[in-house]
């Protein structure tokens, strides 16, 4: 098989982030052309997820860091989390010992009015807060989960309330779409998510809808990947999703994958790992919500527009030809949802209001992908990922713990895109590489290992 051609020069006068484009296209369909030529054997091993080499790097920066990270000093708790969730995917515990230190760390994090701070004594945040908190619902056990607060949490959430239905990131702080996420995540996942807390949360994160339909941090601002998938899953946690402009945000999202692959997380912007999660994350999420026309074979048509001539995969003509064999067979809707063309109020769904987060695990994902799985799949294992352990941004960049937890997070969206129930394995031609690529599922809304939310949810039933 031949490789595909290099892209072209940019023409003279080209802008800087035209430049850097073409430099990102040039590198990756360096990657892309030099897979293809490998043997099948090579390739497989090049589609492997490196998982002993990605644990002897979480691990090791769990136990200590080098004093280059002073500068996350008020993001300990995202450390903590970025680490304890990426080794939760990959199957790997925790010793005890190491486990007793992260609870004990946590805890002084925790500020006696509530909240947690980015360290021992520091602030109270929203952030922070969330990150400890699925830190600890991440570790699990009745140590861990008890040693939250839940009404001093509970009282925080409250404070950083606002009048017009969005959350302040802490005292002071920011108002915006990932402080209403952080907020609602939390009160959810701690059972003491109430009327008080979701009052006008919905009006908040309509008003930051913009034209092109993803969602900005704030009103009047820039359509952005994170925001997005923060304030879609807020409206699902809140029972209002169906006030989007749902076939626009669609829109939006599909076509931030790249010829590269990989997700961009705004307009014009370059690819990044990350993103493999906050887009490839909100695609996953509305397609439970399905108010979309997928086509015959179960691609939706707007993956159609993906420029995959970068992508060397070998044998997608039969995984599709299989997908499609089994796809067709099902039927595409489910009778929960029923899509009405036009407008905000674009989809009507009727769900157990009683706990959003735990029925939506229920919804099925009908029909196919709404973006290239596999594709996107290629674009973590053999762009991002670097064979010694962890994973980058783009080629070029250096690793790290923030994209090593969100590329995997995005690999893990990928693998149960297509299945029927949230605890359903998927089908090998789901995984990209070797079937032993595949990670342990997660919750869509709050990004936690799946068996480690239902123990989190019967604990705080109560």
């Amino acid at each position: 098989m031949e490789p595909p051609p290099p892209p072209p020069p940019p023409p003279s006068g080209t802008t800087v982030t035209q430049r850097d484009q073409w430099r990102v296209e040039q590198e990756v369909g360096r990657i892309y052309s030099f897979f293809a030529q490998l043997p099948p054997a090579a390739q497989s091993f090049a589609l492997e997820v490196q998982r002993d080499n990605h644990i002897e790097y979480l691990t090791r920066g769990l136990r200590g860091l080098a004093p280059s990270f002073g500068s996350l000093d008020a993001s300990r708790p995202w450390i903590c989390y970025w680490i304890i969730h990426s080794l939760a995917l990959l199957g790997e515990p925790i010793d005890a010992e190491l486990e007793d230190s992260v609870i004990d760390f946590l805890s002084r994090c925790q500020d006696p009015s509530g909240g947690y701070g980015g360290g021992p004594g520091q602030l109270p945040h929203l952030a922070t807060t969330y990150a400890a908190v699925n830190s600890l619902i991440t570790l699990g056990g009745s140590r861990s989960l008890s040693s939250i607060n839940r009404d001093k949490v509970h009282n925080f959430l409250r404070q950083m309330k606002q009048p017009s239905g969005g959350f302040r990131m802490h005292d002071g702080g920011e108002i915006d779409v990932r402080a209403c996420y952080t907020a609602i995540s939390v009160a959810s996942t701690l059972n003491i998510l109430d009327d008080e807390l979701a009052e006008k949360v919905g009006d908040f994160i309509l008003s930051c809808q913009t034209y092109e339909g993803g969602i900005a941090g704030e009103p009047g601002s820039e359509a952005h990947g994170g925001y997005t998938f923060c304030g879609l899953a807020t409206m699902i946690l809140i029972n209002e999703a169906d006030r989007l402009d749902l076939s626009r945000l669609i829109d939006w999202v599909v076509f931030r994958q790249g010829v590269e692959c990989g997700f961009q997380g705004r307009v014009n912007k370059l690819v990044d790992g990350c993103y493999s999660f906050w887009q490839g994350g909100a695609c996953a999420l509305l397609q439970k919500l399905h108010p979309f026309g997928l086509s015959e074979g179960g691609e939706d048509e707007s993956t159609d527009s993906i420029d995959s001539s970068l992508y060397a995969a070998s044998n997608v003509s039969e995984q599709e030809e299989q997908e499609n064999n089994l796809e067709s067979a099902s039927p595409q809707v489910d009778g929960t949802c029923q899509f009405k063309q036009g407008g905000p109020q674009s989809a009507s769904c009727s769900i157990n209001t009683g706990n959003a987060s735990y029925n939506f695990l229920e919804r099925r994902a009908e029909g196919g992908s709404l973006f290239n799985s596999s594709a996107l799949q290629q674009y973590i294992l053999l762009c991002s990922q670097l064979p010694e352990g962890g994973f980058r941004d783009k080629p070029g960049k250096f690793r790290d713990l923030y994209h090593t937890c969100y590329c995997l997070s995005g690999l893990t969206v990928c693998q149960y895109g297509r299945s029927k129930h949230a605890d359903s394995p998927p089908l090998p031609w789901d995984v990209v590489g070797p079937y032993s690529n595949l990670l342990e599922p997660i919750h869509p809304l709050h990004n936690v290992v799946l068996s480690k939310y239902q123990e989190a949810n019967e604990f705080f039933a109560g």
